[in-house]
C-alpha cells in the first residue's frame, strides 16, 4: 500500500452519485410501499453504510479510514432537481438517483468509500426490485466533489512566494560536513511552488544569523527558513537569535510541527523551534537533522504560505 504517513490529518469530504434505472411500474410500487421485499430506501441506506465500511476489504490498495459522517438521499429522476447533474438523455428516463456524502478526519480521502457506498446502495435496490422489474440498469456512478486533500490545498500555491534558506551550523560552515537539510528544504519548497531566491550557510553565531535575516527582510523575502540550532546543545544559538528579532510570534506553526513530529518520534519534543514575523516576512526555525526538517515542513506546507496574505491584511481564505 502507498505510504501516507507523511500526510497531514485534515477534514476530508466527498460526494458521489449513482442511478438505478427502472420502469414506471417500479416507481409506483415504491411510492405505494408495495414491493415484495418491503421498504426500499431504509435497507438501501443500511447497505450503503456497510459497503463504505468494507471498502478496504474490497479494494486492496485502499487505506482504512475513519468514517465520521455519512448519509444518502434517494430521489426519483426529476428534471427540476437534477438538471445540473445529468444531460437530457438521463432526464428523459425513469429511475432513482442515489447521492451519498461522507466526512472523515484523516490522512487520506474518503471518496472511494463514498463511491462504494452509492454503488452498494444501488445494488441493494436492484436486488429488491428484480422480482418486479426485468429491465433494471445501474449507471452514472461518479464522484461529484472531494475536499480536504492535495487538490484542496492547491489554493495556497497559486502564487510563487519568495523564500530563503539559512543553514546554521558551525561544522558545515567550516566545510567539515556536507549540508543535507538545507538542500532538502530547498527541494521541498520548490515542489510546492516556492521560489527559493537565497540559500546560505553560516556558523551558529547570533550576530551573523540576525544580520542575514534582517538583510533578507529588507529585501522583502516573504518566507525565511532556518535549519539547525534548535536543540539543547551549547552551540544551538539559532532559536535565541531569531527570537530576539521577532515582532510577532506564530506559536501555532511550531505547535503543528512538534505535534506532527511527536507522532513519529519522541525526540521531537526536544525541538525549541520558533516561528514569527518581522515586518511582512515569516521566519520559521527548523531542526538541523534531515528527518526533523522534512517532517516539520510536511506539517506546515503549503498552508503556511497563507501567512503572507494575513500579514498584508487580507485575512483568512
Amino acid at each position: 500500500m502507498r505510504d501516507i504517513s507523511h500526510k497531514q490529518i485534515t477534514l476530508r469530504t466527498a460526494r458521489a452519485v449513482a442511478i438505478i434505472f427502472c420502469s414506471d411500474n417500479s416507481i409506483e410500487l415504491i411510492k405505494s410501499n408495495a414491493l415484495p421485499k418491503g421498504n426500499l430506501f431504509d435497507v438501501a441506506r443500511a447497505a450503503g453504510f456497510l459497503g463504505a465500511k468494507l471498502t478496504p476489504q474490497l479494494l486492496p490498495h485502499c487505506h482504512p479510514v475513519t468514517i465520521d459522517a455519512m448519509d444518502f438521499t434517494f430521489e426519483f429522476i426529476n428534471r427540476e432537481l437534477h438538471t445540473e447533474l445529468f444531460d437530457e438523455s438521463i432526464l428523459n428516463k425513469t429511475g432513482i438517483v442515489i447521492q451519498g456524502e461522507a466526512k472523515s478526519i484523516g490522512r487520506t480521502g474518503i471518496e472511494m468509500e463514498t463511491l462504494t457506498a452509492v454503488s452498494i446502495a444501488a445494488l441493494e435496490i436492484y436486488d429488491m426490485l428484480k422480482p418486479v422489474d426485468t429491465k433494471l440498469e445501474i449507471g452514472n456512478v461518479r464522484l461529484l466533489e472531494k475536499k480536504g486533500g492535495k487538490s484542496d490545498r492547491n489554493r495556497y500555491i497559486e502564487e510563487s512566494p519568495s523564500c530563503a534558506v539559512l543553514v546554521c551550523s558551525d561544522s558545515t560552515a567550516r566545510g567539515e560536513r556536507d549540508d543535507k537539510s538545507g538542500l532538502l528544504i530547498c527541494d521541498m519548497l520548490k515542489k510546492v511552488n516556492g521560489n527559493v531566491l537565497h540559500y546560505q550557510i553560516l556558523p551558529d553565531e547570533k550576530d551573523s544569523i540576525q544580520k542575514q535575516i534582517k538583510d533578507w527582510v529588507a529585501e522583502d523575502i516573504q518566507f525565511i527558513f532556518t535549519t539547525g540550532g534548535t536543540g539543547l546543545g551549547p552551540r544551538d544559538n539559532t532559536v535565541s537569535a531569531v527570537k530576539e528579532i521577532l515582532e510577532r510570534d506564530a506559536d501555532g506553526i511550531t505547535e503543528a510541527m512538534r505535534t506532527f513530529g511527536q507522532m513519529r518520534t519522541p525526540l521531537a519534543m526536544m525541538s525549541r523551534s520558533v516561528a514569527g514575523a518581522v515586518g511582512k516576512t515569516l521566519i520559521v526555525t527548523l531542526p538541523g537533522s534531515p528527518n526533523g526538517a522534512k517532517e516539520s515542513l510536511e506539517a506546515i506546507l503549503p498552508g503556511i504560505f497563507h501567512a503572507r496574505k494575513m500579514m498584508e491584511g487580507d485575512g483568512h481564505c
